[in-house]
């Protein structure tokens, strides 16, 4: 499952197999304890996104809401999408650091963690790097990428 047609949170879950959805769903609650205020949870682009919402930032450039965070489940492997650690790269030096130290294989692109189960994913750290930024400062990055 590469991308969902679910229009909610919820049927996305319910549409994926058993172990799949109980990670996303430990990962989501993780994601959702640290989420910082400003932030929304909706689906986006077939998976369950972390949005500034168009009411709160419409300048995007592509007219969709500013996306935090994503996750999903894709054929091979879940991933978990941080987009602030792709704009940041103060921000990703340290997630690296501290992924490399929780003794996890580390499997990360650009802003995609992947992991093929829950004991694969330093969750505590995935949940550290939401907290760490605010919308103001997840904006300014934004806009820093884009100018």
């Amino acid at each position: 499952m590469a991308r969902s047609n679910a229009t909610t949170v919820e049927a996305y879950l319910a549409s994926l197999p058993p172990d799949r959805r109980a990670a996303l769903q430990a990962v989501r609650k993780v994601i959702l304890e640290n989420l910082p205020e400003g932030f929304e949870e909706e689906m986006a682009f077939g998976m369950i996104g972390y949005v500034v919402p168009l009411s709160a930032y419409p300048k995007t450039y592509n007219g969709q809401p500013l996306m935090l965070a994503a996750l999903g489940s894709q054929k091979h492997h879940m991933a978990v999408y941080l987009m602030s650690i792709h704009g940041d790269a103060e921000l990703r030096r340290w997630f690296e650091a501290a992924y490399r130290a929780s003794g996890k294989r580390m499997d990360v692109g650009k802003s995609c963690v992947r992991f093929r189960s829950l004991e694969d994913l330093p969750i505590e750290l995935i949940g550290e790097a939401i907290a760490k930024v605010d919308r103001k400062r997840y904006i300014a990055i934004y806009e820093a990428s884009r100018a």
